[in-house]
């Protein structure tokens, strides 16, 4: 299969775009209400996954520190290189993270309600 990369911009987002399946797989970062603790998963359901960090589905972390905020996310259509990015994310030091998410998400509103629609 061909991989491809591309960028898109919905409204003043702009996501960063990897595929070369029909299956997407997510990178999310998830923070609390004061933008104070980050969790990075990776799921292939973003909405459902968010839905149940939301509503404490998901034991552990999340659940503790309250992080239900979905501030940023990427897409990527190969699951090895979605789980190697959320290592690298993990890795980085929080200044970096917070510059990643400042670029897509300025205001680090909940981006919850964008994927849903």
């Amino acid at each position: 299969m061909i991989k491809t990369n591309a960028e898109a911009v919905i409204g003043n987002l702009n996501l960063r775009i990897c595929y070369n399946t029909n299956i997407m797989y997510y990178i999310y970062i998830l923070s609390n209400k004061t933008n104070t603790t980050l969790y990075i998963g990776v799921t292939n359901n973003l909405v459902r996954r968010v839905w149940e960090h939301k509503n404490k589905f998901v034991k552990g972390f999340t659940k503790e520190y309250n992080l239900q905020k979905l501030v940023y996310f990427e897409q990527c259509g190969d699951v090895t290189r979605a789980i190697e990015r959320e290592k690298q994310l993990k890795a980085w030091h929080r200044s970096w993270k917070n510059r990643l998410i400042a670029n897509q998400n300025p205001s680090w509103k909940d981006l919850y309600p964008i994927i849903c629609k």
